[in-house]
């Protein structure tokens, strides 16, 4: 997975993680800090995507705390939030994405 800023750049508020640069879903989450429930969104985003995205992901964390003018682009209001950005249309999770099936379905992974 990947965290934003760190491509030329000294942040290191946000680092991208995934498998492969030619990837078929673009994620972002944005948390802010490392909190518990950051912790978890994070660490149940990474199994989801091993489980089901099969190495065809990138997740950009995105620390709000350290970049907070990130979150005007994607609309935050609230964290952790997940954002998918590919495949389109966008779509937006909040929470600490512990209910997999929410997530499968918000991702449109699985069929509701």
């Amino acid at each position: 997975m990947a965290s934003a800023g760190t491509k030329g750049k000294s942040k290191k508020a946000a680092k991208p993680r995934g498998a492969s640069k030619k990837s078929a879903w673009d994620l972002r989450l944005y948390i802010a800090g490392r909190t518990p429930r950051a912790e978890r969104a994070l660490k149940n985003l990474e199994r989801i995507c091993a489980e089901h995205l099969a190495g065809q992901y990138r997740v950009v964390v995105i620390d709000l705390l350290k970049i907070p003018q990130l979150a005007k682009g994607d609309q935050i209001v609230a964290v952790p939030t997940l954002v998918r950005n590919l495949p389109t249309p966008m779509r937006r999770i909040i929470g600490d994405l512990s209910n997999t099936e929410r997530v499968l379905i918000g991702l449109d992974i699985r069929a509701r």
